[in-house]
């Protein structure tokens, strides 16, 4: 492990391998990454494609925080938060634990779709915190279901830290685990959509250009 963060921060700028080695605390870790622009582009960056383009969005800033996570002791753990289909994106999670609890962090476009304090004594009870703060910009709320945990040390290969094939190969394996749902079918039907006080603190200083249904690629298959 240690050898492979070696390599990662080898190829890091100077500059940039004294930022990553100061995330030293799991708030250290989601200051960086609500520091950086979230850009939901189609290209799934590296970690350090992450820390050199200044920029990602939930899947590549989830593993990036994965990786920081690990460097201080944390297993490098993500999960994939799971909408309705064809209502939203997903968003995945850096989980870590702290005393056998656990917290989360996460770049999102919405600032309620963070961090987490590592205060909840389950995955399921974790997931559910993002429930009301999930929803599209037709204000529905769209969270269904999560996934277990994917552990990033148990690839054998760790290019997933500098090269983009590597990121490929990780979301292909976490975009393939099962999703455990966290309301029925019938309970979904009958939700209320947000409300309006609700909604505008969940938008507080999102990019709407970068939200679901929103983007450029998005609209041309509209």
């Amino acid at each position: 492990m240690m050898n492979a963060i070696a390599e990662f921060e080898r190829r890091l700028p100077q500059s940039l391998r004294s930022t990553f080695r100061s995330l030293d605390s799991p708030p250290a870790v989601q200051a960086y990454l609500d520091s950086i622009p979230y850009k939901a582009e189609e290209l799934d960056r590296s970690p350090l494609r992450v820390m050199t383009d200044g920029q990602a969005h939930c899947l590549d800033g989830g593993i990036f925080a994965a990786l920081a996570l690990w460097r201080i002791g944390f297993p490098p753990l993500i999960l994939d938060l799971v909408p309705a289909a064809g209502a939203d994106d997903d968003h995945v999670l850096a989980i870590f634990r702290v005393d056998g609890l656990w917290g989360a962090l996460a770049k999102s476009n919405y600032p309620n779709l963070r961090y987490r304090e590592p205060v909840h004594r389950s995955l399921r009870e974790l997931a559910m915190t993002y429930f009301e703060f999930f929803f599209n910009l037709q204000r529905e709320k769209t969270l269904r279901a999560y996934t277990r945990p994917l552990d990033l040390s148990r690839f054998r290969d760790p290019s997933w830290m500098w090269d983009e094939e590597g990121i490929r190969k990780v979301s292909k394996r976490l975009y393939s685990l099962k999703p455990i749902p966290l309301i029925s079918e019938a309970r979904a039907a009958r939700l209320s959509i947000s409300d309006e006080r609700t909604y505008q603190a969940g938008t507080h200083s999102t990019d709407f250009s970068w939200s679901y249904g929103m983007r450029p690629e998005e609209k041309n298959k509209i």
